[in-house]
């Protein structure tokens, strides 16, 4: 799960972890007025959506305009920066070309920035250990300074019976190049941020730029949040802060039924049991010269409801061309299975060519209740020949 940029810093704030004042807008009059409660001078304009790289988008309505952050040195620039993202569709390269509308924005007091610096912590799957890393290439993507100059990236795992120790934030500030009262100012934040991460069952959290200001502190300018969706349970604070209309609508869908989808960019829509076999499912239809339109785990449990609500979600993409079902039968009866598919082909009304392989549990009963339901639904006697059939329909019905 992800929150907005303004909801991380508010989050951090709690624990100690400095950024700048702000506040959030969804008209343009409510965005003069956050900025006049703010005072100064000097104020930053900053559209809301779930993705990166928005001061370095730009707007659909206007591709050769200003990105997604904005400087405004008076309230009537405050105002017209604000009407000019407001309801308009921002793309960025994590957004792909269709973009994000922007229903809302983040008026914050300017800042004197000094140094701008990278920081991030996250969970090393390799090592089982929250991981932190910094870089002094702030404002940069990391990917990119990862590419350019590894050199520049500093890497600190820490131990997850001690968490964070003084000598953890005391070398990420000498790498980072601080001195003086900036470590004290580093190492509180850095304490700040990994309270947050273990309270808060975090995944990620990145601030990109962290930055020095002219008088030497060292603040958050920009944060972003991720949370482990399997410990949203105990989290009501950030379930919250969920905003269903950054989601898509698909996969949205699947997780109020516990499914385990994720939208992709192929013509195969699939349907599968267990997380490695859809990964190997994936991996056979591009094998055989297509693409998957989606990763789709149904899990060990399902019921009939659930893979007929999983059928419906694939059919709900228009790339879909073609279905392949393939189901190993431990946990999951095959027959549940066949039980589901054949409700959810004739609720939707079936227009693509459907295969359909199952092994294990009651598979010879799962086999004759797709038989039986006079569907033109194709049987594959394993995983290759499932997906060169299912290629293969596509491909003659094109």
């Amino acid at each position: 799960m992800n929150i907005h940029e303004y909801q991380a810093k508010a989050l951090l704030s709690t624990y100690g972890v400095a950024v700048p004042r702000g506040g959030v807008a969804y008209t343009p009059d409510e965005a003069v007025q956050v900025a006049q409660e703010l005072g100064g001078g000097v104020w930053v304009v900053k559209s809301q959506i779930h993705a990166g790289g928005r001061g370095a988008g730009h707007f659909a309505n206007n591709p050769d305009g200003d990105g997604g952050v904005r400087l405004a040195r008076s309230s009537d620039e405050v105002k017209a920066h604000a009407a000019a993202m407001l309801g308009q569709t921002l793309v960025t390269k994590q957004t792909g070309p269709e973009g994000k509308e922007v229903k809302r924005i983040y008026i914050e007091e300017g800042c004197d920035i000094a140094r701008e610096l990278y920081l991030s912590m996250l969970i090393d799957r390799g090592s089982s250990r929250i991981t932190i890393i910094a870089s002094t290439e702030g404002g940069m993507d990391i990917e990119t300074v990862a590419h350019e100059t590894p050199e520049k990236i500093l890497t600190v795992a820490t131990d997850p019976v001690t968490g964070l120790m003084p000598f953890h934030a005391r070398e990420i500030a000498f790498g980072l190049g601080l001195s003086g009262d900036q470590i004290k100012s580093a190492s509180k934040l850095l304490s700040g941020l990994y309270t947050a991460f273990t309270d808060l069952d975090a995944s990620l959290v990145e601030v990109n730029p962290l930055v020095v200001t002219g008088s030497g502190d060292v603040i958050a300018l920009d944060a972003k949040m991720n949370f482990d969706d399997n410990a949203l349970y105990r989290q009501p604070k950030v379930v919250e802060l969920r905003d269903e209309d950054e989601e898509d609508p698909m996969e949205l869908e699947a997780s109020k039924h516990d499914l385990n989808y994720i939208k992709l960019d192929g013509a195969i829509g699939c349907m599968v049991n267990g997380a490695g076999l859809a990964m190997a499912t994936m991996d056979i239809i591009k094998l055989y010269g297509s693409q998957p339109a989606n990763f789709l785990d149904v899990g060990g449990a399902a019921t009939k409801e659930r893979v007929t609500t999983a059928f419906k979600i694939i059919l709900s993409d228009p790339n879909v061309e073609g279905i392949m079902v393939n189901i190993f039968g431990g946990i999951m009866r095959c027959d549940v299975i066949a039980e589901g598919v054949v409700a959810a082909a004739r609720e939707v009304a079936l227009h693509v060519p459907l295969v359909v392989r199952l092994e294990g549990t009651n598979v010879e009963l799962g086999k004759q209740i797709l038989a039986d339901s006079g569907l033109p639904i194709v049987s594959a006697d394993n995983l290759a020949d499932a997906a060169e059939k299912v290629v293969n329909a596509v491909k003659e019905a094109a």
